[in-house]
């Protein structure tokens, strides 16, 4: 029998982006970003705070909201 056999089904490592990569690859500091949701900004609003199109603030929300702000999956 191997020694990790039982250890678990996922890799130790995120399999998804990070929501601070992906704030970064469009230019928005990621501390005010996650202060805008906590302050319930609306996405018109972070949209010309940001200068970011709608699409792209909507869809860094829902990454948010539904994987946290780190997206780190482990069998561990």
């Amino acid at each position: 029998m191997r020694e990790f056999e039982n250890k678990g089904s996922h890799p130790p490592w995120s399999r998804t982006v990070s929501l601070a990569e992906m704030t970064k690859e469009v230019g928005i500091d990621f501390d005010d970003f996650i202060a805008s949701i906590k302050d319930d900004v609306t996405i018109e609003e972070m949209s010309r705070k940001y200068d970011v199109s709608e699409p792209t603030i909507n869809q860094l929300r829902e990454h948010f909201f539904h994987y946290g702000i780190s997206s780190v999956i482990g069998g561990d």
